[in-house]
């Protein structure tokens, strides 16, 4: 350890009395529960995934951290917050794309890691009870020998966790069928900021009884408490999966053909449609060969009983909206689906922002049509993966850097970015489809909603967090 690192290590410790204060305290009250005290050896509780980058330049030590292994420990930790006026940060697996999981030198991060319990499953009522810290592969992987499967399957389902996924309500690629986290939790165990703990939802599959306050938990980013444990739907694994691709001319022709899977008797798990310089930019990245095969992809993941029928289907259909349609073997299914969950790479050489934005699936072949004006205005390229099953783009933006640039990116592709985010808003569409608002979306959320709305919002988060203790400053 060098001797700023030390620095660093002290001024953590010491220049923040109640932190200290509370370590001590929870140390007392919470035997055995392991706290980790702030400065260098927590850097990494400091952001998530969408703020790493700025986190390791600013070089500056990481928060005091909690890793409770019981609810009663989750309890114990942010009672004390509450009693203490303590800054609580909740955090899952840290993956998050929004900057909801962010934390300062004189706040508490409690982080649900530890509580990895899947609790039971029933085959029968086709349900598992699970902990927050569960990570949603795993948990598939668990299932499995039931013949049983979790659907929510965000981008990054092999190191995301189910507290995480219900804390921003992920999506995925499975949305098209099977719907976002929402649609698959029952019921929640949640430990409210004053430390208490309560249970929401139903584990029956119908329920109605007082306030939905499931729905409203579920993608609240922890703003209004800590899930400590979730009951949530199961689905039977389908009896066979296919992989279909379909290859376009451009990227208009291959916008305008997702028309044809709606109109489609088949209703499939998943439709990705890439672009074309996102295909250029999973081939350098990769070393695939997909513009050789075309323009633009639209890639489709079938399931259950008729597979045969329904590839048929779709190939008839697709054929007569222009695609060159192929029914992948399984081999090059696989290698299709690896590519769109990790084949593209980050400019290093560029400015770059990217976006979460979502708009009715009709609409997308009017976004895709508005890149090229954007791209003349404000000097930038722009490509865009989408959930085309449920109108959710993840637009690319960059900007070339130039000596004048300096440590910040011009002002420009920050303005391009909010006029995409307009232009969603626009065909009905909101500024995040999936990974959440955080801080990095906190005022383009105040494009989309009105004032009477945030208004609401900011009532619900006072009754039930009046001190303002959990995740301050983030989502809403």
């Amino acid at each position: 350890m060098t001797a700023q690192q030390l620095t660093h290590e002290d001024t953590a410790i010491h220049e923040h009395p109640r932190i200290q204060g509370y370590i001590r305290e929870l140390t007392r009250r919470a035997k055995g529960i392991e706290i980790r005290e702030p400065g260098t050896g927590t850097t990494r509780y400091s952001h998530d995934a969408a703020t790493a980058k700025a986190a390791a330049a600013s070089g500056k030590p990481g928060p005091a951290v909690v890793l409770p292994a019981t609810a009663a420990e989750v309890q114990a930790a942010v009672k004390l917050a509450a009693e203490l006026g303590v800054t609580v940060v909740p955090r899952g697996a840290g993956t998050g794309l929004s900057g909801g999981a962010t934390a300062h030198a004189d706040q508490v991060v409690i982080s649900t890691e530890k509580l990895t319990r899947i609790i039971e499953v029933s085959a029968l009522d086709e349900v598992a009870v699970v902990e927050p810290g569960v990570i949603n592969a795993d948990l598939n992987k668990h299932l499995k020998p039931f013949g049983l499967f979790y659907a929510p399957d965000p981008a990054s389902f092999d190191i995301s966790s189910i507290g995480g996924n219900i804390a921003t309500n992920a999506g995925g690629l499975r949305c098209a069928k099977y719907g976002v986290t929402r649609e698959s939790v029952l019921s929640l165990d949640v430990v409210l900021p004053d430390g208490s703990l309560i249970t929401v939802g139903h584990r029956s599959i119908k329920g109605v009884t007082g306030l939905d306050l499931t729905s409203l938990f579920v993608g609240s980013e922890g703003i209004l408490g800590i899930v400590t444990k979730a009951t949530v739907r199961l689905r039977p694994i389908p009896i066979a999966r296919k992989t279909v691709s379909a290859f376009f001319n451009s990227t208009s022709e291959g916008a305008e053909g997702l028309a044809a899977i709606t109109l489609s008797p088949v209703r499939p798990a998943a439709i990705e449609f890439f672009d074309t310089p996102s295909l250029a930019n999973i081939d350098a990245h990769s070393g695939t060969a997909l513009r050789e095969r075309g323009a633009a992809l639209i890639l489709i993941e079938i399931d259950g009983y008729g597979i045969g029928d329904q590839a048929a289907d779709l190939a008839t259909a697709l054929t007569a909206a222009g695609g060159r349609v192929t029914v992948e073997s399984d081999d090059d299914g696989v290698r299709l689906w690896e590519l769109r969950r990790s084949g593209r790479g980050l400019p290093q050489d560029k400015w770059y922002i990217g976006e979460d934005i979502a708009v009715p699936k009709s609409q997308l072949p009017q976004v895709y049509a508005a890149f090229p004006a954007l791209e003349a205005r404000f000097g930038v390229s722009i490509s865009a993966v989408s959930h085309a099953g449920d109108g959710n783009l993840h637009p690319l933006i960059t900007k070339d850097k130039t000596p004048d640039d300096g440590a910040n990116p011009p002002a420009s592709l920050l303005d391009a970015a909010t006029e995409l985010v307009k232009v969603a808003l626009s065909l009905g569409g909101t500024v995040t489809g999936e990974h959440g608002v955080g801080t990095i979306k906190r005022e383009w959320a105040a494009l989309e909603l009105s004032e009477r709305s945030r208004e609401v919002q900011h009532a619900i988060k006072a009754a039930i967090d009046p001190q303002q203790l959990l995740n301050p400053g983030k989502a809403i």
